[in-house]
C-alpha cells in the first residue's frame, strides 16, 4: 500500500505542476493577447483621430500646429514603449524583404529630392513608405490644377500652395518618425552644398536642363550618390522604361542633351538614370496664344531662365512609374542588395558599333576619301535599325537580316537619318554595285534606287522620311 501511496502522491505532484504550468502559460498568453489588443485599439484611435483632424482641416492649408500634434503623439507612444514595435509592424513587409540589417541601413539614410513634381513626389512617398526616415524636399514651384494628373500627394485644396508643403503633410501622415526638411528654393550650383548637406543619396527630378547638369556635375565631383530622371513627357509605353548608366541612354532627347553637356564638362559615366527608349508619335508642345509671342522671346516668359513655359503633354502614370523605378533602385542599394545589372531593353551595343564601323568604311569608298567621323552616331544607328526599320530589311518581304548592313540610299543626297536604310548583306552588295559605284561608260550609267528596288521599296523609304521628321521635332534637331 505504501508503494501505491507514494506513486499516487508523485502523480498528484506531477499533475499539480503541469496544471500550474498550463495555468501560467495560459495567463501569459492571455496577457500578451490583451496587450496586443490594447495596443491595436490605441493605434486605431490614433488613426481615427488623425482622419478626423484631416477632415476638419481639409479646407485649410498645412497648419503649424499639425507638426506639434504629431510630435505629441510620438511622445505619448514612446512613453508607452511601443514606438519601435509599431514602426516594425508598419514596415513588416519591408523587413521580410530586406531583413533586419538591410532595413537598419535604410532607416539611417538621408535622401534629398530635388524637384518635387510628378516624378519627385512619387519617389519621396515610396521612400518614406519603405522606411527612409530623413528626407529633404527641394522645389521652388507651387501646385497648379494641371499638377493634379501626376502629382503623388497634391489635391484640390493644395492648388496655389508649395509642392514641398503638400508632400511634407502626406509624408508625416504616412510615418510617425520621418524627419522632413522642406525647402521652397531653387537649387543653384553657387550654394548647392547647403541643400545637399548630409545626403546619402540625391534624387534629380528637375525639368530644367542647365540646373540638372549643374546638379549632376556637382554630385559627381563631390562623390555624392545621385540618381537622375530623364524625360517622361509624351511617353505612353511602360515596357520601354529602363534604368541604365547615363552613357548608355538612347532616343531620350533630354538624356541626349544632358549626356552631351556632361561630357563637355568631363563627366561621361557613373550616373544611374531612368529613361524611356520610346520615340513619341504625334506629340507637340502645347500651343501658346499669339499675344504671348508679342511679349518677347518665349524663354523670357519663364520664372527663371531656361525654365520652360511651353510644355509637352504628359500621361500622368508615366512620371509615377519613373519615380517608382528610382525608389526601387535606391532602396535596394541602401539595403545592401543592389540591382547590379539592370536589364536593358536593347542590349546590342556591339551590333550598333559594327554597323557604324561598316557604314564608315563604305562611305569612305563611296566618296573616295578617308572619313574619320560620320554625320550620324551610334544612337542614330540604333534609331535607324530598331525604330525606323524595326530590325528588318527595307526590301520585301522585310526579313530579319542575318547580316544587317546600313547604306546610303540615294547617292545624290548626303548621308542623313532620312537617307540611310537597312539591307541584308547580299542586298547591300547589289545596292553598292548598281547605285553607289561610279559608272564612267554611258552604256552602264549608275541606276537610281527606285529603278533597282521598285516603287514599293521607294515608298517605304519615303515613309521613313516622315518618321524621321517626327523624331527631329521631338528631339528638337
Amino acid at each position: 500500500m505504501n508503494v501505491f501511496s507514494a506513486q499516487s502522491h508523485r502523480t498528484q505532484l506531477i499533475l499539480a505542476a503541469v496544471s500550474a504550468s498550463l495555468l501560467t502559460s495560459g495567463l501569459f498568453t492571455a496577457y500578451n493577447a490583451y496587450s496586443r489588443r490594447e495596443r491595436r485599439r490605441g493605434l486605431d484611435r490614433d488613426i481615427l483621430r488623425s482622419i478626423a483632424d484631416q477632415n476638419e482641416g481639409s479646407k485649410q492649408h498645412l497648419r503649424p500646429e499639425d507638426d506639434e500634434l504629431l510630435d505629441e503623439q510620438m511622445i505619448r507612444i514612446g512613453a508607452n514603449g511601443h514606438a519601435e514595435e509599431l514602426i516594425r509592424e508598419q514596415l513588416a513587409r519591408c523587413y521580410a524583404f530586406f531583413g533586419d540589417e538591410g532595413m537598419a541601413r535604410i532607416r539611417e539614410k538621408s535622401v534629398v529630392v530635388v524637384g518635387c513634381g510628378g516624378v519627385g513626389s512619387w519617389v519621396a512617398v515610396m521612400l518614406v513608405r519603405s522606411g527612409v526616415s530623413k528626407i529633404r524636399l527641394v522645389d521652388f514651384d507651387y501646385v497648379t490644377l494641371s499638377s493634379l494628373n501626376r502629382h503623388a500627394t497634391a489635391v484640390l485644396a493644395d492648388v496655389g500652395t508649395p509642392k514641398v508643403g503638400c508632400i511634407e503633410r502626406t509624408l508625416k501622415q504616412i510615418s510617425r518618425c520621418v524627419e522632413v526638411d522642406s525647402r521652397l528654393e531653387v537649387w543653384r550650383k553657387e550654394d548647392g552644398g547647403r541643400l545637399l548637406e548630409g545626403a546619402d543619396w540625391v534624387i534629380d527630378a528637375i525639368d530644367n536642363i542647365t540646373t540638372k547638369v549643374d546638379l549632376l556635375k556637382y554630385c559627381h565631383e563631390h562623390h555624392i550618390k545621385v540618381f537622375s530622371s530623364m524625360g517622361a513627357s509624351a511617353k505612353t509605353d511602360p515596357t520601354r522604361i529602363q534604368i541604365s548608366d547615363i552613357s548608355y541612354t538612347m532616343y531620350d532627347p533630354l538624356a541626349r542633351s544632358v549626356r552631351r553637356r556632361l561630357r563637355l564638362q568631363g563627366v561621361s559615366s557613373g550616373i544611374p538614370v531612368v529613361y524611356s527608349t520610346e520615340v513619341p508619335g504625334d506629340v507637340k508642345l502645347l500651343p501658346l496664344p499669339e499675344e504671348e509671342f508679342q511679349k518677347g522671346a518665349v524663354k523670357e516668359l519663364g520664372v527663371f531662365d531656361d525654365f520652360r513655359v511651353r510644355i509637352l503633354p504628359v500621361l500622368g502614370s508615366l512620371p509615377s512609374l519613373f519615380g517608382l523605378h528610382i525608389a526601387t533602385y535606391i532602396l535596394c542599394e541602401m539595403a545592401g542588395k543592389p540591382i547590379l545589372n539592370p536589364l536593358p531593353i536593347k542590349n546590342r551595343k556591339k551590333l550598333y558599333e559594327r554597323l557604324l564601323r561598316d557604314l564608315l568604311h563604305r562611305e569612305s569608298k563611296f566618296t573616295g576619301e578617308p572619313i574619320n567621323k560620320l554625320p550620324i552616331d551610334e544612337d542614330d544607328v540604333a534609331l535607324i535599325f530598331e525604330d525606323l526599320h524595326l530590325g528588318r530589311s527595307v526590301v520585301p518581304p522585310h526579313a530579319v537580316p542575318a547580316h544587317p548592313t546600313l547604306l546610303r540610299w540615294d547617292p545624290t543626297k548626303p548621308l542623313t537619318l532620312e537617307n540611310c536604310v537597312v539591307f541584308e548583306s547580299t542586298e547591300a552588295e547589289k545596292h553598292v554595285r548598281e547605285c553607289l559605284t561610279p559608272r564612267t561608260e554611258e552604256a552602264h550609267p549608275r541606276k537610281t534606287p527606285g529603278a533597282v528596288w521598285g516603287d514599293e521599296v521607294q515608298a517605304v523609304v519615303e515613309r521613313r522620311v516622315g518618321d524621321v521628321a517626327k523624331y527631329r521635332t521631338w528631339v528638337g534637331l
